[in-house]
């Protein structure tokens, strides 16, 4: 669920925190733009449909004079809000807009390359739907090169978690959690009967993924790769938060903002060698 109460809301580059415009503010205009013509005819009700009933999302207004906004909650108290301007064409030219709006607790805590990233699969997930254009990869069952860097990158700090962890671990990610024999389960709807399950063994130290659900190839395989990764990125915001007093490595840095990095007076790093 989506918080009912907003307080706050962050644009791309006050979570980027670079001081200068940075690149995922133009990448979301470029995007806007370039998918926003989807959305001049389409009927409210269908959008209605696609967003509650294939993306779990809520189309509302969030106060800014929009037409509509889509709020999607990435994690628990971290929303994401893409919201559409018409203008009208009075004069022989349609005009319309997207702003992307950022609200809840722990939002600015995700890097804007994640959270780009998630609008752009947002917007090809509601474009396939809108054309009924089916997802042309559905590898669920590969472990791709991608993939196999990041449980190498990403592996060690889980060795971190304690059986204490499961309950908030839940809440924070808002999945089921379990704490195995020889390790840890992590299950998360991420879209209505799409679940990606993450596994870490203790004794082998290495993580695995795998997916699953009614609705699994409703999604292509790339796309629901890239949200398996944010799920171990969030999975690492809490082990770094709940072990600071840890030597904890650099990957566990590299999930946060620059913003969030500030705040805490941490060095930033930044995550080489990984193109989403």
């Amino acid at each position: 669920m989506v918080e009912k109460k907003i307080k706050k809301f962050y644009t791309i580059g006050q979570i980027d925190a670079t001081g200068v415009r940075g690149p995922h503010e133009k990448e979301l205009e470029d995007m806007g733009r370039a998918k926003v013509s989807l959305f001049i005819d389409l009927k409210y009700g269908k959008l209605k449909e696609i967003v509650e009933k294939d993306l779990g999302a809520k189309l509302e207004d969030i106060g800014f004079d929009e037409n509509w906004t889509i709020t999607l909650e990435f994690f628990p108290k971290a929303n994401i809000h893409l919201s559409y301007f018409y203008y009208g064409d009075e004069f022989g030219d349609v005009e319309a807009k997207f702003r992307f709006l950022f609200s809840g607790e722990r939002v600015y805590w995700i890097p804007g390359e994640d959270s780009a990233t998630y609008i752009d699969i947002i917007f090809d997930f509601i474009e396939r739907r809108i054309k009924n254009k089916p997802p042309y990869d559905k590898s669920y069952n590969t472990t791709t090169d991608l993939m196999k860097k990041v449980f190498k990158q990403r592996k060690k700090p889980f060795k971190l978690l304690k059986d204490n962890d499961k309950r908030p671990l839940e809440e924070f990610i808002n999945g089921k959690v379990w704490k195995t024999t020889n390790g840890w389960r992590f299950k998360k709807e991420v879209f209505p009967e799409v679940f990606i399950e993450v596994t870490y063994n203790q004794d082998k130290e290495d993580l695995t993924i795998s997916y699953s659900g009614e609705n699994l190839e409703k999604m292509g395989s790339y796309h629901l790769e890239l949200i398996g990764i944010f799920l171990i990125n969030h999975i690492l915001r809490y082990i770094t938060i709940s072990n600071q007093d840890e030597d904890l490595p650099d990957i566990c840095y590299m999930m946060f903002s620059r913003l969030l990095t500030k705040e805490k007076g941490w060095i930033y790093r930044k995550l080489e060698g990984l193109e989403y």
